[in-house]
């Protein structure tokens, strides 16, 4: 399933990629629903590239017909990300801890500045391969990320604000 998440953040670009970048934005994150705490596994700068990988773990709900394949204990991941801060491109892969060979997922996200904040958009391709389920679950996890988004951009607004400006 390919899918896109458009979406306008407050801020100058500069300011708005140090911040999703920041660490202790990223324990920000802690708070919103259904993805626990992530944790930062590594952070590694080469120049104006980092390569960044964040544990997630999903907390949600799910509906019994997911639950009946799916253990929602081993719904873990890690984000593999590249940020490129001189294109504010950001490549990446989600490597599922368990359940490999059923999920595959990845794309990128563009930073460009536009009047009033910055302009994410996130282009990504997700594959769930479930019998039966499959697609119900690509569905529900795109249905997620565009909540989780929308959650993150009004955290992103409050902490920026926080942090003076």
């Amino acid at each position: 399933m390919r899918f896109s998440i458009e979406q306008v953040l407050p801020g100058p670009l500069e300011r708005v990629e140090a911040a999703l970048l920041d660490p202790a934005f990223l324990e920000q994150m802690a708070t919103l629903p259904k993805l626990g705490a992530p944790e930062l596994l590594d952070v590694t700068e080469n120049g104006t590239t980092v390569r960044r990988r964040v544990r997630y773990r999903f907390s949600g709900d799910l509906s019994p017909a997911v639950t009946a394949v799916v253990d929602p204990a081993k719904l873990t991941w890690v984000e593999d990300a590249t940020i490129d801060r001189t294109s504010h491109r950001t490549t990446f892969r989600i490597l599922p801890d368990h359940y490999g060979s059923r999920l595959k997922c990845s794309g990128t996200f563009v930073l460009s500045d536009v009047p009033g904040g910055v302009r994410r958009v996130l282009d990504a391709d997700l594959r769930v391969s479930f019998p039966l389920v499959g697609g119900k679950v690509e569905r529900a996890i795109v249905s997620g990320l565009r909540e989780h988004a929308a959650l993150e951009a009004a955290a992103l607004r409050d902490w920026m604000a926080q942090q003076g400006g």
